[in-house]
């Protein structure tokens, strides 16, 4: 891991706000959100299903249905916005600028096409390629990704393949155009350990040859663990810790974070009691609470602040390592505010 603090940000997202109207009233699925991707950094969003990961990525490349969604705040990729760019461009950077790997590779694969055609296509939308040209390329990705022959696996159909085979195909199609950032939602939970340990070191050469940024989605703290240089913590739609892997994974200051780390199982104590859990579930997108989004399931909530007053995100702990800070949004906890 080489996080990279100097230079200018390749994603900066400030103020990310998405409001889906549903028959239960206005969700509010994504809070203020506001982070920054740089060239050859990855930054790990984890969070409880339901905190809003997926969906704030989904409403940076326009894939949230206007009739539904309303997105506002700044998304710029490259000094370009991403939300307010025409569909024709956002058609054009999708691929070359943004690679995304969905959570579901059966619905994110068309199911009449073959995987070559598919590939092929998404190539050859990008640059000026022959067909054979197209195929030999594609063959190349799924040789790449792990998927064992190639050459057949081209001419197959999606329902042809297990689970995991499709997860590599989908990862083909997004690393086609080699993006300068990657959006992985999930990208290796259908895969065995072999196989996630290829496609870690697929990101991770891209990373280190082209420089290219990651968003790396996931419940996986081992994962983050290994990947990441950064970490964002989100829940109820909102940024509750954020800093380098090292602080939040090792010096964890939002008592969130710390439920999220301690329900991890141990090895050494594996049969002495069973595994911790955070009481309670995550709110409603619908009915979040005033005050801290987390206070109605913390173990270690304070006074009637907590109930009333959202907290900021603000400097914790020893404050900067790296030359990036530690941050957190509590009233209480280690760091927090008092």
């Amino acid at each position: 891991m080489t996080a990279t603090a100097a230079g200018e940000p390749l994603l900066e997202v400030e103020d990310l706000r998405v409001r889906l109207r549903t028959p239960r009233g206005p969700a509010s699925v994504v809070n203020g959100l506001s982070y920054s991707v740089r060239r050859g950094e990855t930054v790990a969003v984890v969070g409880e299903s339901g905190s809003g990961k997926s969906v704030s990525v989904l409403a940076l490349l326009g894939l949230l249905p206007a009739r539904v969604a309303t997105v506002t705040g700044a998304a710029r990729l490259d000094g370009e916005d991403l939300l307010g760019m025409s569909p024709e461009r956002l058609r054009q950077v999708r691929g070359p600028g943004v690679g995304m790997v969905f959570q579901d590779p059966m619905t994110s694969l068309n199911p009449v096409l073959t995987i070559g055609r598919q590939l092929v296509e998404g190539i050859r939308a990008h640059g000026e390629v022959s067909k054979a040209e197209a195929r030999e390329r594609a063959a190349g990705l799924l040789t790449e990704v792990g998927l064992p022959d190639p050459e057949r696996a081209l001419d197959r159909y999606p329902h042809e393949l297990s689970g995991g085979m499709r997860q590599r195909v989908v990862i083909a199609i997004a690393l086609s155009n080699s993006p300068s950032l990657l959006i992985a939602d999930e990208a290796t939970t259908a895969l065995d350990v072999t196989v996630q340990a290829q496609i870690l070191d697929l990101v991770e050469k891209l990373r280190t040859d082209h420089g290219t940024g990651v968003i790396w989605i996931t419940h996986d703290l081992g994962v983050v663990a290994g990947i990441a240089d950064r970490v964002l913590v989100m829940y109820g739609g909102r940024c509750v810790e954020d800093g380098t892997v090292d602080d939040v994974l090792e010096r964890p200051a939002h008592p969130y974070t710390r439920g999220l780390l301690g329900a991890l199982p141990d090895l050494a104590t594996a049969d002495e009691g069973e595994l911790a859990t955070i009481p309670g579930t995550p709110p409603a997108p619908t009915d979040l609470p005033t005050g801290c989004v987390f206070w109605p399931r913390c173990p270690v909530r304070g006074d009637a602040r907590c109930e009333t007053e959202q907290p900021p995100l603000q400097v914790v702990g020893a404050g900067v390592t790296k030359g990036l800070p530690h941050r957190a949004a509590t009233w209480c906890g280690e760091g927090g505010a008092r």
